[in-house]
C-alpha cells in the first residue's frame, strides 16, 4: 500500500532550472566559463552545486579547491535569492498537488537544491509545514544519480512514523534520469513529470504525466498495489 510520497524540487515543484542555469551563468562568466543552457540539461542538471562546479572545474582543466568549490557554491546561492526575490516559480498545480498528497499520507523531499533555497520558496508559499522531512544538498554521503538521498528520506519517514517504512510502499516524483535512476536504485516507485524533458526520455519511470497538475493519489497507490 502507498506510505508516503517523496517530491523530487527542482523541476517538479518549482519551476527553477532556469534560474539556476542563470545563476550558474552568472557565475562562471567572470572566469571566463560559458554555460550553455543544451550543456547544462544534457550534462549538469541531475547534480546538487558542488557536484555541477566540480565537473566544469575538471572539464575546464581549472582544478578548483573543496574551498574554491564552496566560494563558488555560496556565490550561486547568493544569486538564486536575488532571482527569486518577489515572485512565484511554482509549478501550476504544484501547491494543490502538495495539499492534495499531504491529506493522504506523509510526504517528504529528495532533492540536490540547498536546503535554504528549498525552505525559502515553501516558506512563502507556505507549504513547509506540510512535509514530514526534506533532504537536501549535503544531507547525505552521495547525491544523486546515487540513492542516497531517497534512501535518506524513506529513514526519516520511518522514524517520523516510528514504525518501519518500506520504499517499496513509497513513490517518488521526479522530472529527470537521474532522478529516476536514485529513487529505483533506492527501492522506491517512481512517477516522472514532463516539465523539463519529454516524455520519451523518461521511459525508466513507472509512470509518465504531462505535468505536476496531473497528478492523481490513485495513480500512485495503484503502483505500491502490484
Amino acid at each position: 500500500m502507498l506510505r508516503a510520497i517523496v517530491f523530487d524540487f527542482d523541476g517538479v515543484i518549482a519551476n527553477s532550472e532556469p534560474l539556476h542555469l542563470r545563476a550558474f551563468q552568472d557565475v562562471l562568466a567572470p572566469h571566463g566559463i560559458t554555460l550553455a543552457e543544451s550543456e547544462y540539461y544534457a550534462r549538469y542538471l541531475g547534480y546538487d552545486d558542488v557536484g555541477v562546479f566540480r565537473l566544469i572545474g575538471t572539464a575546464q582543466a581549472i582544478g578548483w579547491t573543496p574551498p574554491q568549490i564552496d566560494a563558488l557554491v555560496a556565490r550561486k546561492a547568493a544569486r538564486m535569492d536575488t532571482l527569486e526575490q518577489d515572485v512565484s516559480i511554482l509549478f501550476p498545480g504544484a501547491a494543490d498537488a502538495i495539499r492534495r498528497a499531504a491529506a493522504a499520507v506523509p510526504i517528504a523531499i529528495a532533492s540536490g537544491a540547498l536546503g535554504v533555497e528549498i525552505r525559502r520558496v515553501l516558506d512563502r508559499e507556505q507549504l513547509t509545514r506540510l512535509f514530514t522531512t526534506i533532504v537536501s544538498a549535503g544531507d547525505t554521503p552521495a547525491s544523486k544519480p546515487a540513492p542516497d538521498p531517497y534512501l535518506r528520506a524513506v529513514a526519516l519517514l520511518s522514524a517520523a512514523r516510528n514504525e518501519p517504512v518500506a520504499p517499496a510502499d513509497c513513490v517518488a516524483i521526479e522530472d529527470s534520469v537521474w532522478g529516476l535512476e536514485s529513487a529505483r536504485a533506492a527501492g522506491l516507485h517512481t512517477i516522472a513529470v514532463a516539465h523539463t524533458y519529454p516524455a520519451a526520455a523518461l521511459g525508466m519511470a513507472d509512470l509518465v504525466i504531462p505535468s505536476i497538475g496531473d497528478f492523481l493519489l490513485s495513480s500512485l497507490a495503484a503502483l505500491c498495489a502490484n
